[in-house]
């Protein structure tokens, strides 16, 4: 079998890899009841002036690009979505992106920290003033974040491209990017 080559530069190889990654329905293919995913945004920094308000995070008082990150429970990222402005909150990416109903139609529980409270039947999250609640709820809390922070390594994994610590291409690019980068974590993690 002949191997594929494509090139690192120009401007066509990003859409090239980002064509390659799975949509969300087929990233969550093989997963089924009793199966479970964690679900947790991520910014990537972006070169914005202050007057791009919307790219601007007050959570990380930085501009930036939203990505939501879904993961199976050893930390392997199954999906990245489509970059959305930094000021968007989670729970509004989570909706917008649909992820919730595509995993409520295969019956897949969601790990997911507070800001995705809300979300929907299938969406667990931490309870609130879990101090002033008896301890099997401060158990949960634990149980919870302790299966929840493999998850957290899906998201990491981005931070090291060197081409999102810092993003200065456009804004619309980001996303392919994410996608792009997507295709050889996948490969990795096959083997």
């Amino acid at each position: 079998m002949v191997g594929l080559v494509v090139p690192w530069r120009g401007p066509g190889a990003g859409r090239v890899l980002a064509a390659w990654t799975p949509g969300l329905h087929e990233a969550l293919v093989g997963l089924g009841e009793g199966d479970f995913v964690i679900v947790d945004g991520t910014l990537i920094p972006t070169d914005r002036i202050k007057a791009d308000e919307p790219y601007y995070s007050q959570k990380h008082k930085q501009h930036g690009m939203d990505v939501q990150v879904i993961a199976v429970p050893d930390g392997t990222p199954l999906w990245f979505s489509r970059a959305t402005p930094g000021r968007t909150h989670d729970l509004t990416a989570a909706r917008a992106h649909g992820i919730a109903p595509a995993c409520l139609t295969r019956q897949i529980l969601i790990l997911a920290d507070r800001a995705y409270q809300g979300a929907g039947a299938t969406v667990r999250t931490p309870h609130y003033h879990h101090h002033e609640q008896p301890e099997h709820y401060q158990r949960f809390n634990r149980d919870h974040s302790r299966l929840r922070a493999p998850g957290k390594r899906a998201s990491a994994q981005l931070k090291p491209w060197r081409l999102l610590r810092r993003a200065r291409c456009p804004t619309r690019r980001i996303g392919t990017i994410v996608q792009a980068i997507h295709t050889p974590l996948t490969c990795d993690s096959s083997r």
